[in-house]
């Protein structure tokens, strides 16, 4: 077999990977992580399409440049869709939505969407700045929820993500800047483009570890909007008793310095045996979900409360053991699909109607404030 033909087959097998992976995940209706891999997918295909020292084994025309020009934001939807797999709740927001946004803007100048005198202007080396603080927050992201993660291979998994992406963009960021941005021996591109094939297919099968089907830690959503009926009874287990003292007598949960190793220690049990409680019996993929579970039904509590109507979301936040305002906005957005604010003056008007119902619940009574809407 041929250097050519070795190089064809690698680049033809990572695209067919690749699109079968996005098929798989719209075929069995995963459709959040299929909208993540779609984009991903994308953009590697179109690194794969020209990543050849050889021009003859090169898309040409207007395919080889919309080729080219989709491989230039591929690192950013890597980095997307890493977070997504480690994150059932990630969305692109704030400052990495920002970061994508620039990355996106430099890497289509840089390949002359905006003319040649930009495609000229070195735009690479802001490029691989930008590609150094993406993942650096990968990594801080990664290893920052390590303990949390409650589902045993992805845990383990996250310090290997750190090194394989870490180590990959190192060595191609030491080969850039001793051998020039233009340096791309065959041999090179083979191992690029097989260890690229290599990582997102480990990603992908990592991916459907814990999607739908293949865990139960999948059965949970980002963020569970948890009834009190889905704790154990104070009636089962010693474990599963304890853990319902501390939600619901002790409240643990609204103490927003809470973590995991203190948790545990609270319940007296090994590390293991908690973790399978909370992910295995609750479903909860993450002990930041569980807990977010339990503030969310102190903070509807709170909300709809008369009683608590004049209180600042702040204190509510606070109250119902979030650590800011921002990530009970977030959290409460991703759970109810509108804003704190929106869901009290909705619950309040409800009490009251309630409220005059039960105080005057005649005929003319009920047709006068129906009148009234």
């Amino acid at each position: 077999m041929t250097p050519e033909e070795v190089d064809v087959i690698v680049r033809v097998a990572g695209a067919t990977l690749l699109l079968a992976a996005v098929a798989l995940m719209f075929g069995r209706g995963d459709r959040r992580n299929g909208l993540y891999l779609l984009p991903l997918a994308v953009c590697l295909c179109g690194f794969l399409a020209g990543n050849t020292p050889d021009a003859g084994l090169r898309l040409t025309g207007p395919a080889g440049q919309a080729a080219y020009l989709a491989s230039g934001f591929g690192a950013v939807f890597l980095w997307w869709f890493c977070l997504s797999v480690f994150d059932r709740t990630f969305r692109p927001r704030g400052l990495v939505l920002a970061t994508g946004g620039a990355w996106a803007l430099v890497a289509a100048a840089d390949r002359g969407l905006f003319g040649e005198t930009l495609a000229e202007a070195g735009l690479s080396r802001l490029l691989i700045v930008l590609g150094l603080g993406m993942v650096a927050h990968l990594a801080w992201r990664l290893i920052r929820d390590r303990q949390g993660d409650l589902v045993a291979g992805r845990r383990e998994a996250r310090v290997l993500v750190v090194l394989l992406l870490g180590g990959q963009l190192l060595a191609d960021l030491v080969i850039d800047l001793v051998m020039g941005f233009d340096w791309q021996p065959r041999a090179f591109s083979i191992v690029q483009n097989a260890a690229l094939l290599a990582f997102t297919g480990w990603l992908l099968q990592l991916r459907l570890l814990v999607s739908e089907g293949g865990h139960p830690a999948a059965k949970a959503s980002g963020v569970v909007a948890a009834p009190r009926s889905m704790l154990p009874t104070p009636e089962a287990d010693p474990l599963g008793e304890r853990l319902w003292t501390l939600v619901e007598v002790d409240r643990v949960h609204l103490d927003p310095d809470l973590t995991f190793d203190r948790f545990v220690s609270l319940m007296g049990a090994p590390d293991r045996a908690v973790r399978r409680l909370i992910n295995h019996q609750l479903g909860h993929d993450h002990f930041r979900t569980f807990l977010n579970a339990h503030r969310m039904i102190e903070a509807r509590r709170r909300l709809a409360d008369p009683a608590h109507r004049h209180d600042k979301l702040i204190a509510v936040a606070m109250d119902s053991g979030f650590s800011s305002l921002a990530s009970f906005n977030r959290v409460f957005r991703d759970a109810e699909a509108c804003t704190p604010s929106a869901f009290r003056q909705a619950a309040l008007a409800r009490a009251e109607t309630a409220a005059a119902t039960a105080a005057d619940p005649s005929p003319a009574s009920f047709e006068k404030r129906l009148a009234g809407f």
